[in-house]
């Protein structure tokens, strides 16, 4: 057996910094019209979904944070990791897992922790430093290395399907305040503003599949900018005729560059205030929020990563999450949410950086070998696009950007909501599975031929959905603060209890992943051949080749 060489602490982060070093100079060197059209199309699909958070950050922290917050925090953490990551493909922000987590945080200051003692920024600062130095322990223990390959889709499908569930609530919330604060008249057209801003965006989406309808670089601008597009609509559209007479509740913004609290004058927080028996206290949501970001971020820096994007340069995973406990650290001190890897932005900055480039391969014909040219698809692996894009965001930390921000209705906000949980509904294969539930048998499509029925795949996708219901429930309560913990158990679950449930055919049919090379999974393929290889009379590998497997 080979040695293991996981428990050498550092180990990852010494490559780390050595890949760094490396690609540093190259990610600079290449510039084109591309980036600029991905810097672009990224800083819309992060920035729109970032101010939809703060609207509601606003109302459920006490006006601790709302909207230049969220942007600079956002802007901050993406300047950041854009300079100095080892991966800069993975996109920052605010996401709505750690929203909720804020919240019921505060929540708990306010009620149980008695808010005349227990002021919500200290406490929140204290536990964003304890997550830091948590980051920067797992990264010096080499914790990617016997983590994420524990990490099945199993968890991540659920841990999608509740954020679009999450995105859904959300909506649902902005739209209940403007039944408490609107007349019934604009209330109204609130919801038909919501739903209009969905429809559209979603419809917009599907430009690129018009053809031959419009010039194809039209559709891909109207495919790639449709949620943009539909906001604008709707933002103008309450200004015509008489709907202008109608009352409307539009985002919270600041009129200077200070934190959106009466209270705070600057973007400080005096966090050595807080009793020290709090401040130990704070290690619990600080783990908690470690535990969230850790999973969160590396996810999103593999699925950006995946072959299929055919990225050439190393990343390193244990350098970004010393970053990460830095800006997440940070973050708290200035007293605004941090940011983290977003996951459905993450791929979609790759996807809009995808080229066709020409390869050089050497085949051979009659015993001498040619060169043959072949068109492969890659993605610009650079920092410009990042940097752009979170350069771009941070001005709008300006009052009169943040002026041009106020003029969107909390309406249009539910709508983009309703938007972002439709489009990560839509990839999630639980979807998929779940239609297969409501589909005859006779007209399901062919499965491979070592799965015997779907009854396991259905009941498969029935216990993720019970699943993801029932950690959703979970943020409703008290408990909400331990969400991410529910997620993280999920993985051990799916590895030894469903082992025993379902069998392997089916198991590799729907968790596919788990099944990748350097998994514990993969480790018992290998020890069954073994196994196999003993019954069997042909051939033995030599002694000294039997060592080196």
């Amino acid at each position: 057996m080979k040695t293991s060489h996981s428990l050498q602490p550092g180990r990852l982060l010494k490559r780390d910094i050595k890949h760094l070093r490396q690609r540093y100079i190259s990610d600079w060197t290449l510039f084109n019209q591309l980036i600029v059209a991905s810097a672009v199309y990224v800083f819309f699909t992060n920035l729109l979904p970032g101010i939809t958070f703060a609207s509601d950050l606003y109302v459920l922290t006490g006006k601790q944070w709302g909207t230049i917050e969220v942007v600079f925090s956002t802007g901050l953490c993406g300047i950041i990791f854009a300079l100095l990551s080892s991966q800069p493909l993975t996109i920052l922000g605010v996401t709505g897992p750690f929203s909720v987590l804020a919240e019921n945080i505060y929540s708990l200051c306010v009620g149980s922790f008695n808010w005349s003692k227990i002021p919500f920024l200290p406490f929140m600062a204290w536990s964003l430093i304890h997550a830091g130095w948590m980051h920067i322990l797992l990264a010096l223990i080499n914790a990617h290395d016997w983590t994420m390959r524990y990490v099945t889709t199993f968890s991540t499908e659920v841990f999608s399907l509740l954020n679009s569930i999450i995105y859904f609530h959300k909506a649902v919330q902005e739209l209940q305040r403007a039944h408490d604060h609107l007349s019934f008249a604009a209330f109204l057209y609130a919801i038909i503003g919501a739903i209009g801003t969905m429809l559209v965006a979603i419809f917009l989406s599907t430009a690129e599949k018009w053809k031959p309808l419009f010039h194809r670089y039209v559709r891909m601008g109207l495919a790639e900018y449709a949620a943009a597009i539909s906001i604008i609509i709707f933002i103008g559209m309450p200004h015509i005729g008489d709907l202008a007479s109608l009352d409307r509740s539009t985002l919270h913004v600041s009129t200077s560059f200070t934190p959106s609290s009466p209270d705070r004058s600057a973007f400080f927080v005096q966090f050595w205030h807080l009793p020290v028996g709090w401040i130990f206290a704070a290690i619990i949501p600080g783990l908690i929020i470690t535990v969230l970001f850790f999973f969160d971020h590396e996810v999103s820096s593999i699925i950006c990563t995946l072959d299929r994007y055919g990225t050439m340069k190393p990343s390193g995973f244990a350098w970004d999450i010393v970053l990460l406990g830095t800006t997440t650290a940070l973050c708290g001190i200035l007293g605004i949410p941090p940011a983290n890897g977003l996951l459905p932005q993450a791929p979609l900055h790759s996807e809009s950086l995808m080229h066709t480039e020409k390869e050089e391969i050497l085949i051979s014909v009659d015993g001498e070998e040619k060169v043959e040219y072949r068109d492969v698809r890659r993605v610009h692996e650079q920092r410009w696009s990042p940097f752009l894009h979170a350069g771009a965001i941070l001005v709008f930390v300006s009052p009169p950007f943040q002026h041009v921000l106020g003029l969107t209705p909390t309406s249009v906000l539910a709508g983009l909501f309703m938007f972002m949980g439709e489009q990560s509904l839509s990839v999630n294969p639980i979807l998929y599975r779940f239609f297969y539930l409501l589909t005859p048998t006779s007209e399901l499509p062919a499965l491979p031929a070592d799965v015997k029925s779907y009854r396991g795949v259905q009941i498969y996708t029935i216990v993720q959905i019970v699943v993801t219901v029932v950690i959703f429930i979970v943020t409703l309560t008290k408990a909400a603060p331990a969400f991410p913990v529910l997620i993280i158990i999920l993985v051990p679950i799916r590895l030894l209890l469903m082992n025993k449930l379902w069998d392997r055919e089916t198991l590799r049919f729907v968790d596919a992943w788990a099944c990748r090379k350097g998994t514990p999974e993969d480790d018992k393929d290998l020890l069954a051949g073994e196994v196999n290889e003993k019954d069997d009379p042909g051939p033995r590998l030599p002694e000294e080749a039997v060592k080196d497997v």
